[in-house]
């Protein structure tokens, strides 16, 4: 064989990157595994319960992913691998939810052996209606009813000891919505295709689950036509104040609703209208750890037809808990990444549902829906006093320091000089490194404490032409909409975090007039831990094919003092 991947024994994948069909094979490999490292010329990958049963969910089977494996092989696949993977996609379908003609929600379990396995499960244990189970004469199939309120927190005690659970049991329908896509919105084939793979003709297949596109790509659009289709009332719940209003702006720009169809529940507004958008710190918020969630009732205030998950990878725990009960309802979540720092990917899958769609990020660059992104490690030398500092420093502060390195000022400013036409965010983490480029270059700095009406003023400015730089804290990282910037350039983030690398390039990938160039600049210390976190970092992008190169800056350091 003269491919380029390789299966090894301990569920691992390597990809030969100087090959010929690496793009064709890491496209493939997207489709059950995720990439763990990526060094020049070999790329690993890692096969999880999780990546397959997302696959199986996708339809794949067993022998599709062998037979499409085949032409990219080095080597055979180990006989050992090739049962795991067999194996592990047969548990998707044993478990199932189903519902019955009077409405109960029946449970199957495949055979008797699992039977007696799941019965070790105290949640599915106390749910259960009846005793025992009843056998199908016909099969080895076992089904019992359960409490219906237990739907949720049955398949994630399921998922945790490794058995996914095939929800088939529908949804009820909500309130009436009449809502429609305006003549101007003409769907993309990608989108449609995001479309048709949640909603499976209103099948038990669809109703549920995520859609997976870059930033930029018109998730929301998606999602509107997910809302159109089904025409029920709906709860759409984002991340912060100024999602909030960018998704009714296009929901008013591109749908049918007029503004009172729209509610904002908020900390400023507390509408319930047929389409309410609300907040996740909104639904979260409490008086103290000890009391109740106040606004977890607007989950039940209104018939929703389908609750909508903006930028589902960053869900909240508590928000998990509330989802645990509303598994009758319709659900979608977008995002551009299922990442997940805490690993809680696996409460994705079981409560909101698994992936429905994802287009590689390259794929849409190559057909023009993204612009072409340059990413670039930028590497600063440190200060032989920093450098010292950070050694003898405990080990919990050595990371900020290096992120703080006030020799990154001056790999900025040469950044903005290479750049100076064009429309430029700078990201970062530490609100003391952002006041002070702030200052240094009298650019307007957004971050928590700032109002949202400045907020907005100042988006507007910068969409507008009127303000060409911008910097921006956390609160830049998801759901900001600015669609003219061209240039990022991020002077600290949140340890090695792939998720945040994804969502801070994705403020740049909207389609740019002319050559459709966008350039991302990752500000690092070298030989430092803010290196080794970096490349962490980059694994997501790595794996959707970009590639970073190094710059390495030669820095007046008697400058750097004199603005230190």
């Amino acid at each position: 064989m003269s491919g380029c991947i390789t299966f090894q024994s301990d569920m691992t994948v390597s990809l030969e990157a100087q090959t010929e069909s690496f793009p064709e094979a890491r496209d493939f490999l997207l489709t059950f595994a995720e990439l763990v490292k990526c060094p020049e010329y070999i790329h690993t990958y890692r096969i999880t319960p999780l990546s397959l049963w997302n696959a199986a969910a996708l339809g794949m089977l067993p022998d599709d992913l062998l037979q499409r494996a085949a032409p990219f092989l080095r080597f055979p696949i180990p006989a050992a691998v090739e049962s795991r993977i067999r194996e592990v996609m047969s548990l998707w379908g044993l478990v199932r939810f189903e519902r019955t003609e009077e409405g109960a929600i029946l449970i199957s379990v495949a055979n008797e052996a699992l039977l007696h396995h799941l019965l070790q499960v105290d949640v599915l244990r106390a749910a259960l209606l009846e005793e025992p189970y009843r056998k199908d004469p016909q099969s080895d199939v076992w089904t019992a009813e359960i409490e219906a309120l237990e739907r949720g927190p049955i398949k994630v005690a399921l998922m945790e000891i490794g058995i996914p659970v095939l929800d088939l049991a529908g949804y009820a329908d909500g309130a009436p919505l009449s809502v429609s896509l305006r003549d101007t919105v003409q769907l993309r084939p990608y989108q449609r295709d995001a479309l048709d793979g949640y909603y499976r003709n209103n099948s038990p297949l669809g109703g549920s689950g995520v859609v997976v596109l870059p930033c930029g790509a018109g998730k929301t659009v998606v999602a509107m036509g997910i809302i159109a289709e089904l025409g029920m009332q709906t709860l759409i719940v984002v991340t912060n104040t100024t999602a909030l209003k960018q998704w009714r702006r296009e929901l008013l720009e591109k749908t049918s609703l007029t503004e009172d169809d729209i509610g904002e529940y908020s900390a400023a507004r507390k509408e319930i209208r047929p389409l309410t958008i609300a907040t996740y710190q909104i639904l979260t918020s409490r008086k103290s750890k000890r009391e109740p969630f106040r606004h977890f009732a607007l989950f039940e205030a209104q018939n929703w037809g389908l609750i909508v998950y903006d930028e589902v990878h960053l869900l909240p725990a508590p928000v998990f808990q509330v989802t645990a009960a509303l598994q009758a309802r319709r659900r979608l979540g977008l995002t551009a990444t299922l990442v997940r720092e805490d690993g809680k990917e696996g409460h994705v899958f079981a409560l909101i549902g698994p992936k429905r769609y994802e287009s590689p990020w390259k794929l849409l660059e190559t057909q023009g829906w993204l612009a072409k992104a340059h990413c670039y490690q930028v590497r600063v030398p440190a200060p032989f006093e920093l450098l010292h500092d950070i050694k003898q420093a405990k080990k919990r502060f050595r990371f900020r320091m290096a992120s703080t390195n006030p020799l990154k000022l001056q790999a900025v400013e040469e950044l903005l000089r290479q750049h100076e036409e064009s429309p430029v965010l700078i990201i970062g983490m530490y609100l003391d490194q952002l006041e002070e480029l702030a200052t240094y270059f009298d650019i307007p700095l957004l971050q928590g404490s700032t109002k949202q009406q400045e907020r907005e003023e100042k988006y507007q400015a910068f969409q507008e032409g009127r303000i060409r730089r911008l910097i921006v804290s956390k609160i830049g990282n998801a759901s900001v909409d600015l669609p003219d910037a061209s240039v990022a350039i991020q002077v600290s983030g949140m340890f090695g975090s792939r998720q945040e690398e994804a969502q801070r390039l994705g403020r740049i990938l909207r389609p740019k007039p002319g050559e459709n160039q966008a350039h991302f600049y990752s500000v690092i210390t070298a030989g430092t831990t803010e290196e080794e976190y970096g490349l962490r970092r980059q694994l997501f992008l790595a794996e959707q094919g970009y590639g970073y190169g190094c710059i390495d800056f030669k820095l007046d350091y008697s400058s750097a003092e004199s603005h230190g």
